[in-house]
């Protein structure tokens, strides 16, 4: 039998970012020099692949840190990050 751990996951926050600081996803995608169809996957956080280039480009065209734009949400069980054994 597998064990299968919760983990918890990323979750990419950078819509949440732009409404809380009132900047368009026009201005981003000029700015940060990308698609919009490709800013929208990550503002609606609907990223099958995360491209470290594009989110280093995110955070330089809106000054912030990573951790502006990305949240690690932890585990639900209490136990998530522990190991038996």
């Amino acid at each position: 039998m597998q064990d299968i751990t919760d983990y918890g996951r990323v979750e990419i926050i950078l819509g949440d970012y732009l409404k809380t600081n009132k900047i368009s996803k026009n201005f981003l995608a000029e700015k940060a020099n990308l698609q919009r169809t490709q800013l929208n996957t990550y503002c609606k956080n609907n990223i099958k692949r995360v491209d470290f280039d594009v989110l280093a480009r995110i955070c330089y065209a809106l000054n912030c840190e990573l951790a502006d734009i990305v949240s690690y949400v932890k585990p639900q069980n209490e136990n998530g990050g522990e190991r038996n054994g």
